[in-house]
């Protein structure tokens, strides 16, 4: 996704490790094609969602809790069709990626209907049609990684591509930024360069990710031990270490605060002016692709549970920075720095840890229910917290957010899973 590129692909290529008898990259190609196709989608998703918030709010007038409704529905439809999209994928095996691009496509469809959806209930219907797309996508992509790794290396492999992925939500907020200052009719400028980004994507997609499960002599070639169906799939919840890595993802969902609103409680802080808003995401962008990598090996190295948890910690002390009343110059840098190091050490360490606990004919569906479970949750904390902030102010609906978080991730060192890493 950014400068980091060349960073990605240097790491990449510079590791190998032997397997069946021959040499084997640490990242396979697939890898690298899906996180060029997740670097140019993120450019266009990303130049999106850095100005919805103020698009939303000072543009439209929407209340905080008309926007955490708008919110969780961008950040949360996505559940009802993440089971659909991994059910597809594993029922034909050689379909995750033409799930994938299906997704991608819908997504790509959207970002011009913003450009005439005007009131609450045209925008949601837009962004509920966006989260479809990703919806589709999120779960065979992840599985094409997974099957195209090595149990050993698929920390690192889902943190080359996260970081890959986060280059562009890097590009994309700064694409924004500059569009909004060069032209009169800005959002809809960002949203018309938007689609034409999106629809690059897809082209990258069908043009050089490989099809198949996994791409060309990846793993997960075998033929499925089971079959995909959505009963099958849910009943991978019987397996200990999948549950219990299911229900701590659903409670630490449960208590994460939505990026909008981090952004926004960051604005009223430090009072930044409207024209700056879009470059705040950078700063999470920067420390996630500057970390994703690094937290990936490390979760292969040395468990990955303890790197997810370790990653909600430093979320729990960027909710502390912002309940301070310290507005020093150095507080966006330490809250955005540990709100970028909190995804790369839980997005792509989650799906390598769920990885090990799912067969590869069911590995798209089995990847499906923890990020299903996860967006149902976050979803429900739009909601909670645009309400709390509707109703008792910014302060005190992170005050309870953060306190929901510290008690949701002391519980959840009591559910570690099996360590199953095999480095």
């Amino acid at each position: 996704m950014y400068v980091a590129d060349s960073r990605a692909s240097t790491s990449a290529h510079a590791a190998v490790r032997p397997s069946a008898g021959r040499r084997r990259a640490a990242v396979a190609p697939t890898v690298l094609a899906l996180g060029t196709v997740s670097l140019v989608t993120d450019v266009s998703s990303e130049m999106v969602t850095a100005v919805l918030p103020l698009y939303l709010v000072s543009g439209l007038g929407l209340s905080p809790l008309g926007f955490g409704l708008l919110d969780g529905i961008y950040n949360g439809f996505s559940a009802l069709v993440r089971l659909v999209g991994g059910h597809f994928a594993d029922r034909g095996g050689g379909r995750h990626k033409w799930v994938a691009g299906i997704g991608y496509g819908i997504s790509a469809v959207c970002k011009p209907l913003l450009l005439v959806a005007h009131a609450l209930t045209p925008i949601g219907v837009v962004l509920a049609a966006d989260r479809t797309g990703k919806g589709l996508r999120t779960a065979p992509r992840d599985a094409l990684i997974s099957l195209a790794s090595t149990p050993g290396t698929r920390g690192r492999a889902f943190g080359v591509h996260r970081a890959m992925d986060t280059a562009g939500a890097l590009l994309g907020p700064l694409a924004a930024f500059l569009i909004l200052r060069a032209t009169v009719d800005g959002y809809d400028a960002v949203f018309t360069v938007s689609f034409c980004v999106a629809v690059l994507g897809v082209l990258v997609l069908v043009l050089f990710v490989p099809g198949g499960r996994g791409g060309p002599g990846g793993p997960g070639e075998a033929a499925p031990a089971e079959r995909p169906t959505v009963r099958a799939a849910l009943a991978l919840l019987r397996r200990r270490d999948l549950r219990r890595i299911t229900v701590c993802a659903l409670l630490l969902g449960l208590a994460t605060v939505s990026d909008s609103f981090v952004y926004l409680l960051l604005q009223r802080r430090l009072g930044v002016p409207d024209r700056w808003f879009a470059l705040l995401p950078l700063g999470t962008a920067a420390a996630f692709l500057l970390l994703a990598v690094p937290l990936g090996r490390l979760a292969d190295r040395v468990g990955r549970w303890a790197v997810f948890l370790a990653g909600h910690g430093a979320l729990l002390v960027a909710y502390a920075l912002l309940l301070t009343s310290w507005h020093g110059a150095g507080l966006p840098y330490l809250v955005l720095a540990l709100h970028g190091g909190f995804y790369a050490a839980t997005d792509g360490v989650l799906m390598a840890a769920a990885s090990d606990s799912v067969p590869d004919g069911l590995r798209s569906s089995g990847l499906a229910v923890v990020q299903t479970g996860q967006a149902l949750t976050r979803f429900a904390c739009s909601l909670l917290f645009g309400a709390a902030w509707t109703v008792w102010g910014d302060r005190a609906a992170l005050a309870g957010a953060a306190a929901a978080l510290a008690a949701c991730a002391a519980f959840s060192l009591t559910l570690r899973p099996e360590r199953t890493v095999t480095a």
